[in-house]
């Protein structure tokens, strides 16, 4: 009866428990209770190097191949359509950071620099000569570089010819000032040099003079003085040479691959270390028609007006001319659109046909000089340069799909104009609004060759026996210079069938070339070879021929301690082409095959020594 009680009375204090957690605590606590756990979504598990997709990671790092950071697997999945296209998610272009910027139509500048020298106008020299025999009694200009005005006295001279001259002139004019004979001896003593005012004082005072002032016929510097006092002059013997240096000559070098841009008439800017800060402008006056065959330059002739003489003849000059490009090379300047110009003297412009003011040539359109006619021509398409990849002559960009799903981009050749500052002009290839990428194409191009999808950098050819042939690479001086010591260890590997050294070979080639650019993908195939002969052939062969042709265009680029070096030839490197021989460089004449190794160390020839 009592053990029925206990159970009785805990069963009571059970069910009171229970009333009392539903309505006397928080209500808060209950929801926090009944609330299920959030559900996780699945992250990525498996990171990857776009580089090298084989390298699988459950972390995110950096590629231990190649050092690049690596990306994760599941959300940057990529997806391949066409043979040069590309899609990926929007995390991925993120990741990537491709940028893109649409192709428009633009007159672009292009700068045209350019370094040369002042002289003087050789139109505006003087040289005074004796116009009849006389005698030197004074010098009032007796040291160069002095200024004269034009009708100051030069020298003071005594001349029997030319007494007697004014003698002869005057008995004329007294007998008939309208004579044939009065207008004869006034142009003799006019064709001496003698001015108009000296002429009406001898009328004036109503005697010759044995005594005669030569005058200064313009206002200049004295540049060259051939006489001193107590000289005896004959006919033609020079006196003085002045020259007006109100307006200069300044003359630039150009370079034959600027003369496109420019034009007869076209402003220039420069500056003078007299001056620092302070820009003077003259115009283009005179091209020369003929490239100097040791500088392979062309002399351009700027008139300069120099009113305040603070340019001196002399001095060094660092000119800029600012060309607006339009198409089939012609230059965009709505200054000179329906204008005509004097081909001689490039600041006379007018808006008809006519004469030219100072020399009295036919003037000739703007138009005939190369200028485009603005309100005929629509601007050319422009590119920015950071979307073009070039390789050889081979233009390349990568064009973004419009209207997909994903982010889209697919690769195109085209053909470029000339360069203007950060743009190209297009020839061909592209149209109108179509976006290009500017960034991140390198790692599209690198994301293609991965999947074995054909690249736009390297153009193949096939043999006539259906073999790839050897792709072209490009290499420039400095880029030669970098790489030579990497690729002499990666040859000297090869030819001792070191697998392991020629990876170690190919690390040094690659922290020099980085990641992006023909060169570092070559680097990454060869790196990629699980092989000695996925080195040998055809990556090592495009690489060899590469230097070996920049080093035979730029002898004088290479590192002293890398020459002389050795242009090496086997025959047999190839079965299946036309041309079975391939080459290499060397740095010494024992010849060590790398294409074989030890199998054929010694096979082949020694065809140059390079940079001697």
């Amino acid at each position: 009866m009592k053990q029925s009680k206990l159970i009785l009375s805990a069963a009571g204090i059970l069910i009171l428990g229970l009333l009392l957690g539903r309505y006397v605590l928080p209500r808060d606590v209950q929801s926090q209770e009944e609330t299920p756990p959030p559900s996780e979504e699945p992250v990525a598990s498996i990171w990857t190097c776009s580089m090298h997709p084989q390298i699988k990671q459950p972390d995110p790092g950096d590629c231990p191949i190649c050092g690049m950071d690596l990306i994760p697997l599941i959300e940057d999945s990529r997806e391949y359509s066409g043979p040069r296209e590309m899609r990926m998610s929007e995390s991925a272009k993120a990741l990537a950071d491709i940028q893109t910027r649409p192709v428009t139509r633009d007159y672009p500048e292009a700068k045209v620099r350019m370094v040369g020298k002042l002289e003087v106008d050789e139109t505006r020299v003087k040289s005074l000569t004796a116009r009849f025999p006389a005698r030197i009694d004074r010098l009032f200009v007796n040291y160069t570089g002095i200024p004269v005005n034009k009708g100051e006295h030069l020298a003071e001279v005594y001349s029997p010819e030319l007494l007697s001259a004014q003698r002869e002139f005057l008995s004329s004019y007294q007998n008939n000032p309208d004579s044939s004979i009065t207008a004869a001896a006034r142009e003799k003593l006019r064709l001496w040099d003698l001015l108009p005012e000296q002429i009406s004082s001898i009328i004036d005072q109503g005697n010759a003079s044995d005594s005669f002032t030569l005058k200064a016929p313009i206002g200049g510097i004295v540049l060259s003085k051939n006489v001193k006092e107590g000289d005896y002059i004959q006919t033609g013997e020079p006196l003085f040479k002045i020259v007006d240096l109100s307006v200069l000559w300044l003359y630039l070098d150009a370079y034959e691959s600027d003369l496109p841009w420019l034009k007869h008439g076209q402003s220039v800017e420069f500056t003078v270390a007299s001056f620092p800060g302070k820009t003077f402008t003259g115009q283009i006056a005179f091209i020369h028609p003929e490239v100097d065959p040791k500088t392979r330059t062309v002399p351009i002739r700027i008139n300069v007006p120099n009113p305040e003489n603070q340019l001196k003849p002399g001095m060094f000059a660092n000119g800029i001319v600012r060309a607006r490009l339009a198409e089939d090379g012609q230059i965009f300047a709505p200054e000179f659109a329906g204008k005509w110009i004097s081909p001689m003297h490039p600041e006379i412009i007018k808006d008809a046909p006519g004469q030219c003011d100072v020399c009295g040539m036919d003037l000739v359109s703007a138009e005939s000089l190369g200028y485009v006619n603005s309100k005929e021509t629509n601007p050319p398409l422009v590119l920015p340069a950071s979307a073009v990849l070039k390789t050889g002559k081979r233009a390349i960009v990568y064009v973004e799909n419009p209207d997909t799903d994903r982010p889209s981009y697919e690769g195109r050749e085209i053909v470029l104009g000339p360069r203007a500052g950060d743009v190209y002009l297009v020839t061909s290839g592209l149209q109108e609004h179509e976006r290009v990428v500017t960034h991140g194409a390198f790692k599209i191009d690198s994301a293609l060759q991965i999947q074995a999808k054909p690249s736009m950098m390297n153009e193949k050819k096939v043999s006539k026996q259906g073999r790839m042939e050897t792709g072209v690479l490009k290499l420039n001086p400095e880029e030669a210079i970098e790489i030579l010591p990497g690729y002499l260890s990666l040859q000297a590997a090869l030819t001792q069938d070191d697998l392991d050294s020629a990876k170690t070979a190919l690390g040094e080639l690659m922290s020099v070339t980085g990641h992006e650019g023909p060169l570092a993908m070559l680097i990454h195939k060869m790196r990629d070879a699980e092989n000695l002969d996925g080195i040998r052939r055809p990556h090592f062969e495009t690489l060899s021929n590469a230097l070996i042709a920049t080093v035979k265009e730029n002898p004088s680029a290479l590192n002293p301690e890398h020459a002389p070096l050795f242009q090496m030839q086997c025959p047999m490197v190839y079965s299946d082409r036309e041309n079975n021989a391939a080459e290499w460089l060397q740095a010494d004449e024992n010849l060590r095959n790398p294409y074989f190794g030890a199998s054929m160390l010694h096979c082949g020839e020694t065809k140059k020594v390079l940079g001697k």
